[in-house]
């Protein structure tokens, strides 16, 4: 019989606490359980880490050294285990030139497609083109001016590795004399020796020759030789002139462009030989933004409108010398508002006065004087430093003024024109790319070939139509190709890989998801759950860690880990069917599945007041030149389905303009027309899911601040008096009190080259992070390594005495992090848990209602008790007078809501409209709002469906 079950005895990773448990193999499995339970350290780092490990053991030492070897998790045995697949979601490439379409390996089979099947067309007048024979190649080369010099070149390899020994010699034996290597002459005679680990072109001189009307005969042969040895490229090499390249493939006759033989790497934006030269593929440059330089244009240069480095307005000063000659050069003064200037003015000022000279008046401080110069320009001054300095703050400096522009020549396609001339069924690479998973699908499934190319084409375009179904059985149809990777959300890549696993119809492996959910419309949810199911009916196990009810109820087995999270969390509360989590008394998710607990709809929602945001000719991305009006003073929901255009209204347009010009923040928000409402508001968070803190040395306690008032009292003490300590002496991160051996770290990193490095703790502290006498104040009998090993609900006790420690540490107790220890490294804090430590560091500070809070689906990575905390958070941050503003799919939060706006109705080119605006019943009732058809019954309230159409 084979084995059926996962069976894992004595798992005690992190917070587990010695767990048994059996799972059903080929089964699909949800882990729940609250925040810091022990979910992800029982399926990630017990579960996948050993399978991972077994894997790679199985391996050579040699590969293990390039592959890192995983440390065995703290568990007794695991039988039954596969293979191990992790999908989670901190995968996503933040590589510019990553794509989806090249993560997918979808550009991979285009690439192929429009190699073999493409039909290629003249840059300059379109036309298709078609094969050169060698008698229009001799009518071009007979067009050069009579003595022109030249010489037939064969290029025989193109930008690739290796010696060529063999080549040369060969060469040689033809009896050929000369070849060209990287741009240089060499006599074949010599001894000519090339690095194998560069790339080369080697070019054969087949022939010299001097223009006159009798060559004719002999540049044929030379022409068609040359061909026959490249396989019909052939380059004509004009001394002191432009190199002419031909091909005996295609060509317009009418202007005489060339294309080389259509390759895979033609298309590739990641390859010299197809990438657009100017932006090597980028598609966007790196420029000094205007915008940034001159934040305010009501502002005069004397008054500084220009915030750039070295160009301050100041007496004495060189800039001040410039300016003052420009402003008299082009007739305006310095105290003028630079929105007053003509274009004429405001360019000679940023862009220099070109080759024309001005009189620039040295000032005494320069020793006086008068001299005539050009002016090289403000933007033009930044960028030519920039490329010149070796300074990293010289660069970092201008770095703040500088964002994104569009490539000039290839308009942000990546691609070269040569490529780009390349069509099948009338698009181009990029324009296919530009299109939508959803209308990819539909281009590729009305395409109509050759009954020859149909044959060629055959197979890729299976695979092409494979992979786009995958992606759009995953929610991911509004999706275009050409989305740089580094713009998808976590839920997103994760989805992204869950279709190519799907591609790859593997069978007997263990899959390990982390919230697939995330990210995804109730709407969408049916076809992710309808992906997993056919995942495991391929005969896979499916662990997943959710906490979706749709998922529960539609998984084969359920896990719930708890009864709390942190110390009170790692054992095993129920596992078996949903009825079974559903009848177990102590299982807080079963009660939520039953109803017996449950998010409250507020009897009294806030109403608006006058005070609005409102946005006019909003445009970034996908938006529809919409005009949006968010109340201030209350909570409001930013909902609608995925990809609808959401996080580039609150992202892109809200954020980046509240933050530059409440915070001065150098950062140039999304295309909008007007912005009103910014006047009743004096600051702008936003509390995402990133990391409080990259090193160990960050923890809860430094980043709310409560450490500061620890330190604080410990240097109070008599000890602390009687030695002459400051609170300077209990801080790890500077000298003094801290351990040198470890530098506050508590532990050593040991280097084992193959095999996983060690973290040993401190031999001279034995971890505890400070010397010998610090460790000897007290402060009611404990040391300051003892606070930070208490959790945040044994401080609150500890600190009773102390109201404004024991008000901050209060505030963390509040948004469900009692569990978490006070010094807790912040690397070993989840994102959700880092959110809320955000959250309560905000709370802690007095609200001065003025306040915009933005938040991005914060319920990711919570349970549904933890969300239950999270709205109570929320809604008394809006009781402080404070505005939130939340992109939420979950339902449960968007029916607490004060105010929703509804954004769609579909996602990318078919969003980025309003749909729906009111309080969560107004929207309920909407009869084309999908975000309403879901959260109608949780209200309550009936409704007439009907379509966008309708």
């Amino acid at each position: 019989m084979g084995i059926d079950k996962i069976i894992i005895k004595g798992a005690r990773e992190h917070n587990l606490k010695n767990i048994d448990i059996e799972l059903p193999r080929d089964k699909l499995i949800v882990m729940t359980g609250l925040s810091g339970s022990g979910k992800s350290s029982l399926a990630f780092d017990t579960i996948y880490a050993d399978g991972q490990r077994r894997y790679i053991e199985s391996l050579s030492s040699y590969a293990r050294m390039f592959l890192g070897q995983m440390e065995k998790p703290d568990v007794d045995s695991i039988e039954g285990l596969s293979p191990a697949i992790s999908i989670d979601q901190k995968t996503t490439s933040k590589n510019p030139r990553s794509t989806v379409g090249t993560v997918t390996e979808i550009y991979d089979y285009l690439r192929l497609l429009y190699a073999r099947v493409g039909i290629p067309h003249c840059p300059v007048c379109g036309k298709e083109i078609r094969q050169q024979t060698v008698d229009q190649i001799v009518d071009k080369v007979m067009e050069l001016p009579e003595r022109t010099k030249f010489q037939i070149l064969s290029p025989i390899v193109r930008g690739r590795k290796g010696e060529y020994r063999k080549e040369l010699e060969d060469l040689v034996k033809q009896g050929y004399a000369r070849v060209r290597i990287d741009g240089i002459i060499y006599d074949l005679s010599e001894q000519i020796k090339l690095d194998k680990n560069k790339k080369h072109n080697i070019e054969v001189v087949v022939d010299r020759l001097v223009m006159k009307e009798d060559i004719k005969s002999r540049l044929s042969d030379s022409l068609e030789v040359a061909g026959n040895l490249s396989g019909g490229l052939i380059l004509i090499d004009v001394i002191d002139g432009e190199e002419l390249s031909f091909s005996q493939n295609y060509a317009c006759p009418e202007h005489g462009v060339s294309i080389e033989e259509l390759v895979p790497r033609m298309f590739s934006f990641n390859n010299p030989f197809g990438a657009c030269p100017t932006c090597t593929g980028l598609g966007i440059f790196r420029r000094i933004d205007v915008d940034l330089i001159l934040p305010n244009r009501d502002l005069t240069i004397r008054e500084n409108a220009i915030k750039a480095s070295g160009w301050k307005y100041a007496d004495g000063t060189i800039a001040q010398m410039y300016f003052d000659a420009v402003a008299n050069e082009y007739g305006f003064s310095v105290d003028q508002p630079v929105k007053e200037l003509t274009k004429e003015q405001l360019d000679a000022v940023l862009y220099g006065t070109g080759e024309k000279k001005i009189k620039v008046v040295r000032s005494k401080e320069q020793g006086g004087g008068v001299y005539m110069t050009a002016f090289e320009g403000v933007v033009n001054n930044l960028e030519r430093r920039y490329k010149e300095t070796t300074s990293v703050y010289s660069r970092e400096d201008i770095a703040q003024y500088m964002g994104d522009a569009v490539c000039p020549d290839c308009h942000g396609q990546r691609l070269k024109k040569e490529a780009l001339c390349v069509t099948v069924c009338g698009k181009n690479i990029n324009e296919f790319c530009d299109m939508s998973i959803s209308e990819a699908l539909e281009f590729v499934n009305s395409i109509k070939l050759s009954e020859r190319d149909m044959m060629i084409a055959s197979q890729i375009l299976k695979e092409i139509k494979e992979r786009l179904g995958f992606l759009s059985s995953v929610g991911l149809e509004y999706l275009t190709l050409s989305r740089t990777a580094g713009t998808l959300s976590g839920g997103e890549s994760q989805r992204i890989r869950l279709a190519t696993q799907i591609g790859s119809s593997l069978m007997g492996v263990l899959y390990i998801l982390d919230e697939p959910s995330i990210g995804l419309h109730q709407r969408d949810n049916d076809k992710l759950i309808a992906t997993l199911k056919r995942l495991r009916d391929l005969g896979n196990t499916l662990i997943v860690v959710e906490h979706d009810e749709d998922t529960m109820r539609a998984a084969d087995f359920i896990v719930d880990i708890g009864p709390g999270a942190g110390v009170h969390g790692g054992e095993v509360i129920c596992a078996g069917t949903l009825d079974d989590i559903m009848k177990c008394e102590r299982s807080i998710t079963g009660q939520y599945l039953t109803g017996k607990l449950k998010i409250e709809v507020p009897e009294k929602r806030r109403k608006p007041t006058k005070k609005w945001l409102k946005i006019t000719g909003c445009r970034e991305n996908n938006l529809k030149n919409i005009t949006v009006k968010v109340p201030l003073g209350i909570f409001t929901c930013i909902t609608g389905v995925s990809g609808s255009g959401k996080s580039s209204l609150v992202n892109e347009i809200i954020y980046k303009h509240l933050v530059a010009k409440l915070n001065r923040a150098r950062i140039k928000p999304g295309a909008f027309d007007t912005f009103e409402g910014t006047e009743y508001l004096d600051k702008v968070i936003a509390i995402d899911q990133s990391p409080i803190g990259r090193t160990p040395r960050s923890n809860p306690a430094t980043y709310t601040g409560v450490f500061n008032d620890i330190r604080e009292l410990f240097a109070s003490t008599n000890d602390a008096k009687m030695r002459g300590y400051t609170s300077g002496r209990f801080s790890f991160n500077v000298k003094g009190g801290r351990c040198e051996a470890c530098e506050g770290d508590g532990i050593n990193k040991i280097e084992m080259h193959f095999l996983p490095d060690i973290y040993v703790p401190c031999e001279v502290c034995k971890g505890k992070r400070y010397n010998r006498e610090t460790l000897e104040v007290h402060y009611r009998g404990k040391n300051i390594y003892d606070v930070l090993e208490m959790t945040v609900e044994e401080g609150i006790a500890f600190f009773e005495n102390h109201e404004k420690i024991k008000r901050k540490l209060q505030t963390l107790y509040d948004v469900g992090l009692g569990y978490v220890k006070i010094g807790q490294p912040a690397t070993t804090l989840s994102g959700g848990e880092a959110q809320r430590v955000k959250l309560a560091s905000e709370l802690s500070k007095r609200a001065t209602g003025k306040t915009v809070y933005i938040l991005d689906e914060p319920t990711t990575g919570l349970h549904t008790a933890d969300v239950h905390k999270l709205i109570d958070v929320l809604q008394k941050l809006t009781d402080g007078g404070n505005t939130v503003l939340v992109i939420e799919h979950n339902l449960d939060v968007i029916k607490t809501a004060d105010y929703i706006i509804d954004m769609g109705p579909e996602g990318g080119s078919g969003g980025g409209t309003v749909i729906a605006t009111g309080t969560p019943e107004e929207v309920a009732a909407n009869p084309v709002s999908y975000t309403g058809k879901y959260l109608a019954p949780m209200l309550g309230i009936k409704r007439t469906e009907q379509t966008m159409l309708e």
